[in-house]
C-alpha cells in the first residue's frame, strides 16, 4: 500500500480490519433498525382490515330513503347524527364539509315544527352575526349565542347537554342550507362518508399496551428506545474492539 492510499477512507471498501468490523457492525444495526420500522408497517398492511365506524353503518341504513326524500323522522335524525359525526372531524376537504353542513342543516330543520323552525332560524342568524363579530371563541356573547343555539338543537337530535356533538352542532348549522339538500351535495356526502368513516384496523391497532394503542406505543416509544439501545450497542462494541486491538485510550 503506498502512502497516498493511507489517506483514502471508504465506508463501503474498508482497507483495514478495524474499518471492516466497523462497517459490518453499522450495516447490521441499520438492518435491525430498518426491519423494526418497515417490517412493522408491512405487517400492519398485511393484517389490516377496513373497518367502518358505527355512524357509517347507521348512515348506510337510512341513506337511500334520505337521498330520495322518503325518509321518516327517525331516519332523518339518524342521518343528521351521522353527518354531524363526520363533519366534526378536523381534517375534511372544504367541499365535503360544505356538503355535510348542507345535509345536517336541512335534516335538523326537517325535524323541527313551525315554532321550532322559527326559533332555530332566529338563533342561528344571531349566532352567525355574533361569530362574524367575535374576536375570540372565548367572547361571552359568542359563547352565549352558541349555547342558546345548541339548546334548541338538543331536543331535535336527542342529544344531551355537554355531549361533544352538542358543542359541534351549532358550528355546522348554516342559515343558507335550511330549505334544500342539493343533489350535488348529496353526491358529495355519499362519497365522503365512507372516505372519512372507514379505517384500517388490526390486532396491532386494537390492542392496548400501557394505556396506549399498541401501534402508537411501538412507533412513538419503542422505536425511540430501540434507536437509543442500538447507539449504546454500537458504542459498547466499538470500545470492546478497540481494547482488543490495543488502541483504547
Amino acid at each position: 500500500m503506498n502512502q497516498e492510499e493511507n489517506y483514502h477512507i471508504s465506508f463501503f471498501r474498508p482497507t483495514t480490519n478495524r474499518a471492516l468490523t466497523n462497517r459490518n457492525m453499522v450495516l447490521w444495526l441499520i438492518g435491525i433498525w430498518a426491519v423494526a420500522i418497515f417490517g412493522f408497517h408491512f405487517l400492519m398492511r398485511v393484517i389490516e382490515k377496513p373497518t367502518p365506524e358505527p355512524q357509517l353503518t347507521a348512515f348506510n341504513a337510512v341513506w337511500s330513503s334520505v337521498k330520495t326524500n322518503q325518509a321518516n323522522p327517525d331516519e332523518v335524525k339518524q342521518f343528521a347524527l351521522s353527518a354531524l359525526h363526520v363533519a366534526g372531524k378536523v381534517f375534511i376537504k372544504p367541499d365535503y364539509r360544505a356538503a355535510l353542513d348542507n345535509g345536517f342543516t336541512w335534516a335538523t330543520f326537517q325535524l323541527a315544527d313551525s315554532a321550532q323552525r322559527a326559533a332555530l332560524s332566529k338563533a342561528l342568524l344571531h349566532f352567525e352575526k355574533i361569530s362574524a363579530e367575535a374576536k375570540t371563541i372565548n367572547d361571552d356573547d359568542y359563547l352565549n349565542a352558541k349555547q342558546e343555539l345548541g339548546a334548541l338543537i338538543q331536543p331535535l337530535l336527542g342529544l344531551q347537554p355537554g355531549h361533544v356533538l352538542t358543542k359541534i352542532a351549532p358550528l355546522e348549522l348554516q342559515s343558507s342550507d335550511i330549505d334544500q339538500f342539493t343533489e350535488a351535495n348529496k353526491a358529495l356526502v355519499e362519497t365522503c362518508m365512507p372516505l372519512y368513516s372507514i379505517h384500517n384496523q388490526s390486532v396491532l391497532t386494537d390492542t392496548r399496551f400501557l394505556g396506549f394503542p399498541f401501534h402508537y406505543f411501538y412507533t412513538a416509544v419503542f422505536l425511540l428506545l430501540l434507536f437509543i439501545g442500538l447507539c449504546w450497542v454500537y458504542c459498547y462494541k466499538v470500545d470492546q474492539y478497540n481494547k482488543k486491538m490495543g488502541i483504547a485510550e
